[in-house]
């Protein structure tokens, strides 16, 4: 049970010889989490000390502390400007000048570039948390596809349940479309099967990073 918590953000230079200060302060108490700025002064140094942190390539991360009863402390991470729900981190693609909308085979390896997938959902708390920071004239790809016969697979590897999706009404409804978007129409927010060539936004998703 976690029993303070507090913020911090964490800066990386991924450079051989960099040096930053570091600094940090009590947990705050429960009633009022303070926010921190924590800066690493000797990389080397912090990555023997932290093993976990060696896969990570993005240079900052927003952390937040959890002390536990046995007075265990560890930091759950997300990338810089990633949105944090559960264990989990989100990055959503906007289309911009530099960034322009994708097919789902591309939007995967963007994701995979970046220590993610596509968006695998679990439940409708997780669904609705994400589509809360969706635009509505928008459809993004998630991490659902057609193996094959209508067998439904997610990126991941999690098991597809069939009583926890969030088709629209009459879907899925093509042999010939098998890749998987949510978008929103009248009926509110849910799953539309499209052919994977289709340019889509896309939703990014990965474990947080445990420090």
């Amino acid at each position: 049970m976690a029993s303070e918590i507090t913020y911090a953000e964490v800066r990386i230079k991924n450079e051989s010889n960099s040096s930053v200060t570091y600094s940090g302060s009590p947990a705050a108490p429960r009633e009022k989490p303070t926010r921190h700025l924590i800066y690493f002064q000797k990389y080397s140094q912090f990555l023997e000390e932290k093993k976990a942190i060696k896969g990570i390539t993005h240079k900052e991360l927003n952390c937040i502390k959890n002390v536990l009863l046995m007075e265990e402390k560890s930091w759950s991470c997300c990338p810089k400007n990633w949105k944090p729900f559960g264990s989990h981190c989100y990055w959503v693609t906007k289309h911009t000048s530099t960034y322009s909308k994708a097919s789902w085979n591309e939007s995967e390896k963007n994701c995979f570039s970046m220590g993610a997938h596509l968006l695998v959902i679990h439940s409708k708390e997780e669904q609705d948390f994400i589509t809360g920071f969706l635009n509505r004239d928008a459809a993004y790809f998630i991490g659902l596809w057609d193996s094959g016969h209508r067998q439904w697979q997610w990126v991941s590897q999690t098991p597809y349940n069939a009583s926890a999706t969030f088709w629209h009404k009459g879907e899925p409804s093509s042999d010939d479309e098998k890749c998987v978007i949510i978008n929103h129409l009248n009926s509110g927010w849910g799953w539309n099967d499209i052919p994977c060539s289709g340019k889509q936004q896309s939703v990014c998703q990965m474990k947080e990073i445990q420090l």
